[in-house]
């Protein structure tokens, strides 16, 4: 990859920007500033083995700990193993727009990358999207696991604790409403690391990333994440080796079921007040 010139070089997205916007009331009209929760496509690419770069996937995220998506993405869609990670960078080809600048990160991995074995088409993703590229239901049952969590979970005390820490480090969200949000936390609801985005799934790669990156377990006792508990992250967690997912929202039938199957715990409904089990 060749450098761009230095005088082309984009301003690195933020992840709010501010508008103006005109609200009604019962008490009339005002102008005022508002921030809105940024929401660009990020391209993921991966490199092994001398081959050039190859694209995995495209997603709309928050700008914003891009590295840790890139590596938590691939890594919960079993297209690398954590340790082959040699490098993870923003794209400088030649003949990317600005704009696109801080928007391709490519994964360096040791050996051989097979993306075939992933994904038989090159697919793109919504914010909302964690099974798009898959090519049936029964190959999305198929989750490749690390070691499942052998450690003891959250107490139902401690689980009920979790949403109200997790909104204590939810900044985005509190600007501008507009994000989720995602942490890993141990058996005594201590958060290890938080991460927001306006995709759920992409907020869960985030914080799995950043542990990778850190050099650290990517399993935890505990997942936690702001909305429902959809099927696809269930399977990160399992992907991850995590024991519980903890939700505010409701599960869906199959995010029972790969919990159930794969010795996941997984609560819904949660809230100071009371939790729900499913699995």
């Amino acid at each position: 990859m060749s450098s761009p010139d230095p005088a082309s070089r984009a301003r690195r997205p933020g992840a709010t920007v501010r508008t103006r916007v005109t609200e009604h009331a019962d008490t009339g009209q005002r102008t005022r500033e508002d921030r809105l929760a940024t929401e660009e496509p990020l391209e993921i690419r991966i490199a092994g083995n001398g081959l050039p770069a190859q694209r995995i996937w495209v997603t709309m995220r928050t700008p914003g700990h891009d590295f840790e998506l890139a590596a938590g993405f691939a890594a919960n869609e079993s297209f690398i193993s954590p340790a082959d990670i040699r490098q993870v960078a923003y794209c400088t080809d030649a003949d990317l727009d600005p704009e696109q600048e801080f928007n391709v990160v490519t994964i360096t991995v040791a050996g051989a990358v097979d993306i075939a074995a992933r994904h038989t088409a090159l697919s793109a993703g919504s914010s909302a999207c964690g099974v798009c590229g898959k090519d049936s239901v029964a190959s999305v049952l198929d989750v490749r696991a690390a070691e499942p969590w052998a450690g003891p979970i959250p107490s139902p005390d401690v689980v009920r604790s979790l949403p109200e820490a997790l909104r204590g480090q939810q900044p985005n969200f509190k600007r501008t409403g507009g994000v989720h949000a995602a942490a890993l936390a141990d058996v005594d609801g201590r958060l290890l690391v938080v991460r927001e985005d306006v995709g759920r799934h992409n907020a869960v790669d985030k914080v799995i990333g950043a542990r990778i990156l850190a050099g650290e377990p990517r399993s935890a006792a505990c997942l936690v994440v702001s909305g429902r508990a959809g099927f696809e992250l269930v399977q990160k967690a399992v992907a991850s080796g995590i024991g519980s997912l903890v939700s505010v929202g409701a599960p869906t039938s199959l995010s029972v079921r790969l919990a159930t199957e794969s010795g996941v715990s997984l609560f819904g409904f949660t809230d100071a007040s009371r939790c729900v089990q499913y699995a």
